[in-house]
């Protein structure tokens, strides 16, 4: 019910994308309904968006509108986005604060198997030390640890290439059981 009325409001909101639309914030509406104001999401499967570089938040943003990503309500969101309003946008999302890490009790165990595996599997090269990403690598310390599970999942099964094939190959000898480890440790890391 949650995505349907997210898929509602991004699709009335278009009108919002409009040159004539008073403010970037009336414009971005439709997008923090789904992303989440204060930059951390309550949609599941939604990432949350705060933190992220402008680089990178312009690159998805661009793949979404030109249809080399696909998922239609994004697509349909940012059709007809001029190259000055992607920018915009990009800019206005990275000044959200960060997510916070989920209020649970941490496992330790599990923990302690996500940290060993970012360092097996060089996740903390490109994403950095924090998980903090940098340019057009994403943030993924305190990323939905959902949003991670099926993004890494699409990732490895190549339904959800990125610009470069670099997660799908890093992905290929990473079980599912490490997956899900893996998205435990990024989210719970400040």
């Amino acid at each position: 019910m949650r995505r349907t009325a997210c898929g509602l409001f991004a699709v009335l909101g278009c009108a919002t994308h409009h040159p004539l639309a008073a403010t970037l914030e009336a414009r971005l509406a439709p997008c923090l309904a789904c992303h989440g104001e204060n930059g951390q999401s309550a949609t599941p499967e939604t990432p949350s968006l705060g933190a992220q570089t402008a680089p990178y938040l312009l690159i998805q943003i661009f793949l979404f509108r030109e249809k080399l990503r696909t998922f239609e309500l994004m697509n349909d969101a940012v059709a007809g986005l001029s190259d000055a309003d992607l920018s915009a946008f990009a800019d206005a999302i990275a000044k959200l604060p960060a997510p916070q890490p989920p209020a649970d009790s941490a496992d330790a165990a599990r923990l302690g198997r996500g940290r060993d595996l970012v360092h097996k599997y060089r996740c903390n090269f490109c994403h950095g030390a924090n998980l903090a990403g940098g340019d057009n690598v994403p943030r993924i310390a305190t990323q939905r640890e959902d949003f991670l599970v099926k993004a890494l999942r699409e990732y490895k099964s190549n339904v959800r290439p990125g610009y470069d094939a670099a997660m799908a190959d890093v992905l290929q000898p990473v079980t599912d059981a490490e997956i899900a480890d893996l998205a435990y440790f990024a989210a719970r890391q400040p």
